[in-house]
């Protein structure tokens, strides 16, 4: 409902400011009860009162009860909350002798597992935070006819301003004075140049096109201009896609899977607890009802990994500290491990895929050659002008400098010049040389230069100007255009008159000579970074609000397929099924909306695919939100780091393939821990039921139980600092259920066949075949099963040999040997009494020792058949 009533509300607002850019001035200030003088103080602080300080609602933060709330509850630490109620009143409120050993075991697991994730995300958060917070921003408002510096914050709709050069504009606004205005909306549109505004506009076109408008979040390039605040804050056209943004409650594709894990061990759960139950209620008797109730409860909680937050949050926060010691904030820890299964990295590609600069790229003359004259004349033109000097210009003359025509400087004085205005588009200069030869340069955009040209220059030879010399040169123009380079033309005339006044009259039959062409560069880092996302499996797609052929020549030079190539209204026409199908086709999407970008994540996540977005503007807002991970730079505007998961100190691609590696590194450490549970703890279920049938005794108390997974659980504390293989590293990773269930069964099995062979030993040679004998037995299993699971994980981590083959970290090997030594010290020496078990003889260690190089040697075994079988180990 609330998307719904979002789209309404934009709708609404591009109908607004539709009707106020056609409204006429003197009705305009009508509807907003102002005059040229502006509103008074006391209007002013009336509607400051009644439309609210001009800011952008991005979302409350939380609060530090909120915050604790979401690192305490998540599926895991809910099972154990509810048995961990249970078990109190079992153990504590209903039994004769009460026992607070489990409990007090189980919400020491939540606990820790919540203080770790707690301390993680608010670490995270804090960094991120140092990168926010909006700048403040003081702009001239007419107020009683005085010119007067207020707040971005406390303008109102109806307040005058005054706009100049490198302001941003406060707010949706209609222009009432313009002169020479150019605004860049590339934060907002995608657009690349700046737009020129007027004081009135065309009808049927789009919001973003209308002439006499200016929106929030766009700031002046050049020329000055006054007008009249239409909107505010979350009214703006801004605003509107602010407030849809804070509406998505979709859970990440990180949560996504942790939630199919654990309704998947929760369904197992549900199956074990009567199985159990009533297994040992027909064997033990209709007396032990409760004990058989509560043991089956045990035992179904025993399938749950219960360290697996811990190990979670362990292995996402030391994923979030290596990308940080690579100028890399992770806002949200999920982010690490979705880098994993990223297959698809959209990116806009000013400033990311380019260098965000401008540089000359040819000079040629009207046939499209190279001609160093054209550079010549463009360098006096650049050089002598006393105006301020634009990219281009700057462009020209370094250009210029590295083709050694710096000795023009002094060849030439400039007499006078004809400056720069963005209705002419083009700017000249008279120059005279050392033999008092005056000349005329004018350099500017194609057809204005067309315009006041009567002649051509071709080979050196002058020449009549005809339609057909203009198409073709035109044509030049058009060609390089769609290369991606944006050009402009250069004229010249020697028959200069003698005064020393001269202007826009003298622009007039002059010679054209060439052309200069500017292109801003893709990064030489860009194509390398691309590249080796390629080889991880990413594919990486150019989302763009610049031009196709812009596009498509960036795009070119960094190796992407250029083949097919969709522009926002292309996309407009199409279906969603169009679209998708096209998804997997294309990679370069030109002119598009904010909207359209979204869309287009959107329909690769509808085609299965794990999508990440960069991008540092208000238009990349949208998509930045939609994609399963959001990535931003700390330049970006504050809306892109609001909604983004990561946030990059440099705009580097090559940080992001360092992400995806470190996210699937993440993935393997927890998938290994993940298998190793689910399978240990599935071999014990089915071990414990064969024992229920068969034994006269319970084969552990529901305390040995929860002992032993904690053990196993804490014996993998070291897997986040696990290396992984680089193999296993070059395909992005999504959790499957098909496989987890596959490995939980072929593995699980294999623990309950060496858990009966424990079984036997313990029964047929060491006796304990009695219930006078039952704790001996529980200890001895005890013993075997906290050791084996410890043990086999060395097996599973690698594909390879263990221990030959292949090492554990330093870390892992130190946490299994902890806990291998912890289980010898309980199970023979006095500590064993501590958890209702005796003290085992100490020849049972041989046997120990002979079933666990039995395990090994199976394990092995069983792994070589799983991977020829399944092709993958991870």
């Amino acid at each position: 409902m609330k998307r719904k009533e979002n789209t309404e509300h934009r709708n609404e607002v591009e109908k607004t400011l539709l009707e106020l850019s056609a409204m006429e001035q003197k009705a305009l200030f009508g509807k907003y009860e102002v005059d040229e003088y502006g509103l008074d103080p006391v209007q002013a602080a009336d509607r400051l009162e009644e439309y609210g300080r001009n800011i952008i609602d991005f979302g409350k933060e939380k609060n530090l009860a909120v915050r604790i709330k979401d690192a305490i509850i998540n599926p895991f630490n809910i099972v154990l909350l509810v048995v961990a109620m249970i078990t109190f009143v079992t153990d504590v409120v209903l039994a004769e002798e009460p026992s607070f050993a489990t409990f007090i075991m189980l919400v020491a697991v939540i606990i820790i597992s919540a203080t770790i994730s707690f301390i993680q995300e608010e670490k995270s958060n804090n960094a991120a935070k140092k990168l926010q917070g909006m700048i403040t921003t003081k702009l001239d408002v007419i107020r009683n006819d005085v010119e007067i510096e207020v707040d971005i914050e406390e303008l109102v709709p109806g307040d005058i301003v005054k706009l100049a050069s490198g302001d941003m504009i406060p707010g949706d606004v209609r222009f009432i004075e313009t002169k020479d205005l150019f605004i860049d909306q590339s934060q907002l549109t995608g657009e690349s140049n700046p737009v020129e505004k007027f004081t009135t506009s065309e009808t049927n076109v789009g919001v973003t096109d209308l002439a006499n408008i200016g929106f929030m979040g766009s700031n002046i390039v050049s020329g000055s201009a006054k007008a009249i605040i239409l909107t505010t804050g979350e009214d703006t056209y801004f605003g509107s896609m602010a407030k849809s943004l804070n509406t998505y409650e979709e859970k990440s594709a990180f949560e996504k899977n942790l939630d199919s894990v654990s309704k998947l061990l929760i369904r197992f759960m549900l199956v074990t607890v009567p199985v159990i139950f009533i297994a040992n209620f027909i064997t033990k008797g209709k007396g032990g009802w409760l004990e058989s109730l509560m043991f089956g409860i045990t035992i179904a909680v025993g399938i749950m990994p219960e360290m697996l937050p811990v190990i979670m949050n362990s292995s996402l926060a030391r994923g979030a500290i290596n990308m940080s010691r690579k100028k890399t904030i992770v806002k949200r820890l999920g982010a690490i491990q979705t880098f994993g299964e990223m297959d698809v990295f959209c990116t806009d590609k000013t400033g990311t895929l380019t260098q965000d600069e401008i540089i000359l790229e040819k000079y040629m003359d009207v046939l499209g050659r190279e001609d160093k004259r054209i550079l010549r004349h463009a360098f006096l033109n650049s050089y002598f002008q006393t105006g301020l000097k634009n990219l281009m210009d700057v462009a020209i003359i370094n250009r210029a400098d590295k083709e050694d025509l710096g000795y023009l400087k002094e060849a030439y004085v400039r007499e006078d010049e004809i400056p720069f205005d963005f209705s002419r588009r083009r700017m000249s200069v008279v120059l005279k040389d050392k033999n008092g030869k005056r000349q005329l340069i004018t350099k500017g955009a194609v057809e204005e230069i067309l315009s006041i040209c009567s002649y051509i220059e071709i080979d050196g030879e002058v020449k009549e100007i005809t339609d057909d010399l203009i198409a073709n040169a035109k044509k030049i123009a058009e060609e390089n255009n769609l290369e991606g380079i944006r050009v402009i033309a250069v004229a010249q005339k020697n028959n200069v008159h003698g005064v020393d006044v001269f202007g826009v009259q003298d622009e007039s039959e002059m010679v054209l000579i060439g052309f200069v062409g500017f292109l801003d560069p893709p990064k030489e880092s860009a194509g390398e970074a691309i590249n080796a996302l390629r080889k991880n499996g990413v594919r990486t797609i150019v989302l763009t609000g610049d031009s196709e052929g812009v596009a498509i020549n960036i795009c070119g030079r960094l190796g992407f397929s250029t083949e097919m190539s969709l522009t926002g209204a292309k996309i407009e026409a199409m279906t969603d099924d169009e679209l998708k199908e096209a998804c997997e086709k294309c990679d370069i999407f030109s002119k598009l909306s904010p909207y359209q970008k979204q869309r287009v994540v959107k329909m690769f996540q509808a085609n299965g695919h794990t999508v990440g977005y960069m991008g540092d503007g208000i238009n990349d807002s949208l998509p930045l939100k939609q994609a399963d991970i959001g990535i931003s730079v700390d330049n970006a505007v504050d809306i892109a780091k609001e909604v983004a998961d990561i946030i990059l100190l440099e705009k580097d691609l090559m940080v992001l393939d360092e992400g995806v590696v470190e996210g699937r590194s993440t993935f393997a450490n927890m998938s290994k821990y993940l298998k190793m549970s689910v399978s240990g703890n599935f071999g014990n279920m089915f071990s414990v039921l064969i024992a229920s049938i068969f034994l006269p005794f319970l084969p552990m108390l529901p305390v040995h139980i929860l002992v032993q997974n904690l053990l196993n659980d804490f014996a993998q504390l070291g897997m986040p600092f696990d290396h992984v293989e680089s193999k296993y590293i070059e395909k992005p990773k999504k959790w499957d259920l098909g496989g987890i269930k596959g490995f939980m069964v072929s593995f699980g099995l294999l623990s309950t066949v060496l858990d009966v062979l424990c079984f036997l030993v313990l029964w047929f040679v060491f006796g304990y075949n009695n219930p006078d004998m039952a704790g001996y037995f529980q200890c001895g299993w005890f013993m075997f099963g906290v050791i084996s699971q410890t043990m086999v994980i060395h097996t599973i981590r690698t594909p390879k040999l263990p221990f030959i083959g292949d090492r554990a970290s330093v870390q892992l090997t130190l946490s299994t040997l902890a806990v291998i030594a912890v289980t010898l010290i309980i199970g023979f020496t006095g500590l064993s009494t501590l958890f209702d078990l005796p003290t085992m003889p100490l020849n049972y260690m041989l046997w120990l020792a002979i079933l666990m190089v039995i395990y090994m040697v199976f394990a092995q075994i069983m792994k070589v058949i799983y991977i020829k079988r399944h092709k993958d180990w991870y």
